[in-house]
């Protein structure tokens, strides 16, 4: 989509919400926080009850209304509703992304925490994947954009989402509804509230949802066998609120949630082999030898992956189990001119996510069923804030300790297919055209022929060995003695490779982690003037983490070939042989996985301590108008790569760490250190009573950015920075020039209009450019190199960050006669430019620009005591993905991956790309009751 569409388009949804009738009637505003045209929404951003019009920090406040109109049950549909937020799930739910400004963590390694954090009630939740979860009844959602750290106990470097659950009410009520839905979608969900003794009252909500697939599971013939992407939860929530008199309030909530679902599967997106034409471009191989060997091994590429129909490899269903619970308790104690609140909560969050690892039905790769990521969070937070001086000074002051402790158990093992995949990749060769035809390659997957092919290899190894002593001046009788020495090494590797036994892996791989934070912080509001504020926040913050990993792998293979074939691919002399012997050890010792490892005792611990904090000047210039200007400085912690397959890569290896066994001294490979951000930010806010209207510009500059990135084997963690100096031949720079790698900056708008009553339209639109620097180093001394696998990020947008976002609702409640009936019509709409949804910037994982349009239609009893709502989402059934990542091992070698290496002399691109779609149009009928 162009830039000039976009607009265009934007321009035309805006106009098609504003030509409703202008004339309806109605007293309710459903995006406000109450029922009310003229309403102001009030939010607790600052920790502090203040109109949104008020609050000078950059702040999108979503309604229980809104978010029931557009059909949000968990954080991502506020997407619809907040331009300036992307919230997207990749290999489960548990993995969830969320960005702000183009900022944000991958979710799939769980050692990082994420830039944006989650809070629920005031209780931070470990993982942005909390937030996918039902939410029950709530009162508001805020969406804090920019760092966060002296308001809230947990710090964070983006922003922040806050979910604000509805208290118990004093007076008794109860509400319930049913939804049905396509793919047999099936929710139930309901409330009851009351008071059951003198100022004690009770609430429970609770929610059921069951759901088929978006994807059909289909064997090579296409007969559907099952489906996944499918829905099967449930959620409860119980609380009390107990106010003995007007100064003490005691908050308690008790919630479960439980999934049993089949999650997540991906679709091809990109299967082609591809070679560079001349003068630009690419041209299309007549087949990619990697799908070549994979339909020997019975996959089956779809030609449309919107069709939805995957197959995957029998017996490995894609498995998502999560319980997750907690109690939390929050007292606020109103001691006259000090008001007490504290905030102590227990969380197990637990989820266990299985099943096919290479996205296809050759078995290649598998997670066994005793996989498993388990946070276990204590969190404690005080804070005491009044007034002084005569109510000139607003202060706050507060204290934050979180224990944590995380168990990944992370078995990864081989299918009975990957031996052979493994050898026939290797010796189809890396060139510009296949060593063999397709039919042969396919052959050589299914075992008929791989035999055969790695005895031709050897002889030609052989061959080529001894004429290349020869030519070098070797007496024929030695030539002839270490050709074939060398060459029967090799041949007898692939041999062992291609024989490696089904179920080898992880027997009981697991990583443990202890965090433990504590922080001070104070925010403060001085009233220079009635209409002149500065706004002072300092935070310190202290954070250690103990790290610690047992190894259970019974990959002998690999502690058997390591040995020969290392001394073969270590001397560059020996070309096209010393390529072949690092491949075998490379696939061969998969990830380190080997035996050798379960010797290791690994433990390391790390602690760092970080001030940060905040300045703000707002003038209100006039009762409607507020203009401000702020600077904050951001901080997350760092940690450790939960990750065996980086283990003793440290981006200064001369020889690859798959090459020779890991001892317990690369421990230290696996840290990361610590993100940090300097924000600027200036804004004005204007609040009539029938529109307001929030513009905001901001500049973003991060150092240490925690990336993760999948780069078809594993997860790299590194912290990008800028280099403000050309880099060395060694692609590094002096500590002294290093600055700034990602810089996020651009202007937000946000705008409400209610011309009559009960009409109400509502948008936003954000322009971001999270734009990495030129020149790119991998830590924070500038002495490690950019990874390889992220070669095209200097210069580039950050993934998942489109320049130009663009949301707009309306909704119109027009009253149906004279008794008491409505009606009501909603439709909202977010149109998002280009962007690439891959964190190493492939060119094969680009999203174009789209527009995603929900809407709902009913008729509503008086007072709202019932409904019935006809609803759709994503109406027009845009295909669009949400992340797309390289297929697991499944590209000749990391350096023939994508066109984009063509500019650095690749002979072929030929990575197999899988998306993780989002979900189709959805429709059904909703009926509500309450009394």
């Amino acid at each position: 989509m162009t830039d000039k569409s976009l607009w265009l388009t934007t321009a035309g949804m805006i106009a098609l919400t504003m030509a409703m009738p202008a004339a309806a009637q109605d007293t309710t505003a459903p995006q406000a926080a109450v029922d009310q045209d003229s309403a102001e929404i009030i939010v607790t951003a600052t920790r502090r009850a203040s109109p949104l019009s008020d609050v000078p920090i950059a702040v999108s406040a979503v309604s229980a209304q809104a978010m029931q109109n557009s059909g949000a049950s968990d954080i991502r549909t506020l997407n619809q509703l907040a331009p300036s937020l992307l919230v997207s799930s990749t290999g489960s739910e548990a993995n969830a992304s969320a960005r702000i400004r183009g900022i944000g963590t991958v979710g799939d390694n769980p050692g990082l925490e994420s830039s944006v954090a989650v809070f629920i009630d005031g209780v931070y939740r470990s993982r942005t994947g909390a937030g996918l979860n039902e939410l029950g009844e709530i009162e508001r959602v805020e969406v804090l954009r920019g760092p966060q750290g002296t308001l809230f106990g947990r710090n964070a470097s983006a922003g922040l989402i806050n979910i604000i659950s509805k208290a118990p009410e004093n007076t008794f009520s109860a509400k319930g509804e049913i939804t049905y839905g396509n793919y047999d979608y099936w929710r139930l969900s309901g409330r009851v509230t009351g008071p059951v003794a003198d100022g004690i009252a009770l609430s429970l909500d609770g929610v059921w949802s069951k759901r088929d697939g978006f994807y059909k599971l289909v064997d090579t013939a296409g007969n559907k066998v099952g489906d996944t992407n499918d829905r099967d939860r449930y959620f409860l929530r119980g609380q009390a609120l107990i106010e003995p008199n007007d100064d003490l309030s005691i908050r308690l909530i008790g919630d479960y949630t439980n999934r049993d679902e089949s999650c997540c599967g991906a679709a091809y997106t990109e299967a082609r082999e591809r070679t560079p034409a001349a003068g630009g471009g690419y041209n299309t191989a007549p087949f990619n030898r990697i799908a070549a060997i994979l339909a020997g091994q019975g996959s089956v590429i779809a030609a449309d992956p919107y069709d939805r129909e995957l197959t995957i490899t029998p017996g490995r269903d894609y498995v998502s189990k999560l319980k997750d619970w907690g109690v939390s308790g929050e007292v606020n104690y109103d001691l006259g001119d000090v008001k007490l609140t504290s905030i102590t909560a227990y969380r197990d969050y637990k989820s266990s996510d299985y099943g096919d690892y290479d996205y296809n039905r050759a078995d290649l790769l598998y997670r066994d069923p005793n996989t498993y990521r388990q946070f276990k969070t204590f969190t404690q937070e005080l804070r005491a804030q009044g007034s002084a001086f005569g109510d000139m000074l607003d202060w706050l002051v507060g204290g934050y300790y979180a224990n944590e402790r995380l168990t990944l158990q992370d078995n990864i093992r081989f299918g009975a297919d990957y031996g052979r995949f493994a050898a026939c990749r290797l010796m189809a060769g890396a060139g510009a055209t296949s060593n063999f035809p397709a039919s042969t390659l396919a052959a050589c997957g299914s075992g008929l022929a791989t035999g055969a092919l790695i005895t031709g290899t050897q002889a030609n190894l052989n061959a080529g060995l001894n004429a290349a002593f020869l030519n070098a001046g070797l007496p024929a009788p030695v030539a002839a003695g270490q050709a074939a020495a060398i060459s029967t090494g090799l041949g007898n590797g692939l041999r062992a490779l291609a024989a490696i036994p089904s179920g080898t892996g992880d027997i009981a791989s697991i990583y443990r982690q202890k965090s433990e934070n504590w922080a001070l912080f104070t925010h403060n509001i001085v009233h220079i003037t009635n209409r002149l504020d500065l706004t002072l926040g300092l935070r310190y913050t202290h954070e250690s983490k103990t790290f610690s990993a047992d190894f259970n792998n019974n990959n002998a293979t690999c502690a058997a070939l390591q040995p020969g074939l290392a001394p073969i691919a270590t001397n560059p002399s020996l070309g096209s042989a010393a390529a072949l012997a690092g491949g075998i050890l490379t696939l061969g010792c998969l990830g380190n996985g080997s035996t050798t490892l379960n010797a290791l005792d690994l433990n390391d611990k790390i602690s760092d301590g970080e001030f940060s904090g905040t300045a703000v000047l707002s003038w209100k210039a006039t009762d409607d108008l507020m203009v401000y200007g702020s600077y904050s400085k951001g901080y997350k912690a760092g940690g450790f790569n939960l990750d065996r397959f980086q283990l003793g890569s440290t981006g200064l290896n001369v020889i690859p760490a798959v090459f020779a066994p890991r001892t317990n001294a690369d421990v230290t490979s696996l840290r990361f250190a610590a993100e940090k951000v300097d924000s600027f930010e200036v804004g004005l806010k204007y609040s009539a009573p029938k529109w307001s209207v929030n513009l905001a510009g901001f500049r973003q500059e991060f150092k240490n950015f925690q990336l993760n990135t999948f780069n078809g084997t594993s997860f790299v963690v590194q912290n990008i920075n800028g280099c403000d100096s050309a880099l060395s031949a060694a692609r590094t720079c002096a500590a002294g020039d290093v600055g700034p790698g990602l810089i996020s900056q651009g202007v937000e708008l946000e705008w409400s209009v209610t011309p009559a009553r009960n009409f109400r339209v509502a948008g936003g639109a954000t322009y971001a450019e999270a734009k990495f620097a030129n020149r790119l180093v991998g830590s924070g001394n500038g002495a490690v190199p950019l990874d390889p696998a992220l070669f095209l990020l200097p210069g580039s947008i950050n993934s998942n960050a489109p320049k130009m976002v663009t949301t707009a609702s309306m909704a119109w409640t027009p009253d149906i006669g004279t008794s008491g009936l409505s009606a009501l019509f909603y439709v909202d709409g977010r149109l998002t430019s280009d962007y690439n949804t891959g964190s190493d910037l492939f060119p094969e994982k680009r999203q174009d620009g789209f527009a995603i349009v929900n809407a709902r239609v009913g008729i509503r009893g008086p007072n709202q005591r019932w409904a019935v709502e006809f609803w759709g989402q994503n109406i027009f059934n845009q295909d669009y993905t949400q992340v797309s990542f390289s297929s697991p091992l499944q590209s000749s070698s990391p350096a023939t991956s994508t066109t984009g290496q063509f500019a650095a002399g690749a002979p072929m691109a030929n990575q197999l790309i899988s998306s993780y779609l989002a979900e189709p149009r959805t429709y059904g009928i909703t009926l509500r009751g309450s009394f």
